[in-house]
């Protein structure tokens, strides 16, 4: 089944409402200019409230944020990373420095790219997908990386000053190579930007998705969840995978 992740989570009532329609993972963004952006103390307040068994996605682009130490304090079991005209957002030193050892179980690292940041979107794309299956071949006997590490990755529609949350889909058909590519590299794509439950299935139709990524496309307004909404993207999700299966 496609995994679901709905982003942008500020209070507790919408995360709870996010995994009772069967999401698999929520999102908590730590990004000042986000309208959606919370505190380490909400996250955390937000996180000891959930299962274990879905996940707590920190999102980050600001690279002052230390995604590491965000991650430990708030009882996120992940971090998604954004690329931007900076660079890889939040991926110096700290969260490498987290180490296996300190992280909770299941942990899920994703680069996450805007589009509109690549000048050849395909070419670009399958050049880095190309060095992420050289970096698994190429690792000592007996090594290797835990699922959910460097080997999957989020494409948005954003742009170097906005990197998400735009509320605009990027062109699924051209990007259709792309996604091939994804499959050809052994690399789970995560498609974000501009779903929302009229076209979700859409977007799982043309491009395969591993998983799928919303946030404003379920939000009665910036920061607080439609419950309703919610509920119909996970169900569009799901009646998508069953077509998919026919």
């Amino acid at each position: 089944m496609t995994w679901v992740k709905i982003c942008g989570m500020t209070n507790l009532e919408d995360a709870l409402v996010a995994v009772d329609a069967g999401a698999d993972a929520v999102g908590f963004v730590f990004y000042e200019k986000s309208p959606r952006c919370v505190t380490v103390e909400t996250a955390r307040e937000i996180c000891a409230r959930l299962s274990e068994e879905v996940e707590k996605i920190g999102v980050f682009v600001d690279p002052e944020v230390d995604p590491g130490k965000t991650l430990l304090k708030s009882g996120l079991t992940g971090i998604q990373s954004y690329v931007s005209a900076a660079g890889v957002a939040g991926s110096r030193g700290s969260t490498k420095a987290t180490g296996r050892s300190m992280s909770p179980p299941n942990y899920r690292f994703m680069m996450a790219f805007p589009v509109s940041l690549f000048s050849d979107p395909l070419r670009e794309i399958e050049g880095m997908l190309e060095g992420f299956a050289r970096l698994r071949r190429n690792l000592p006997d007996g090594v290797s990386f835990p699922e959910g590490i460097f080997d999957t990755l989020v494409l948005d529609s954003g742009n170097a000053q906005a990197p998400g949350g735009t509320g605009k889909p990027f062109d699924w058909e051209s990007a259709g190579p792309i996604a091939d590519a994804f499959r050809r590299n052994d690399v789970k794509l995560v498609v974000a930007g501009g779903l929302a439950p009229v076209n979700v299935g859409n977007a799982i139709q043309i491009l395969q998705p591993w998983g799928v990524d919303v946030s404003s496309g379920v939000e009665a307004r910036p920061g607080k969840k439609d419950p309703e909404k919610v509920r119909a993207f996970v169900r569009a999700v799901r009646e998508a995978d069953r077509r998919a299966l026919q």
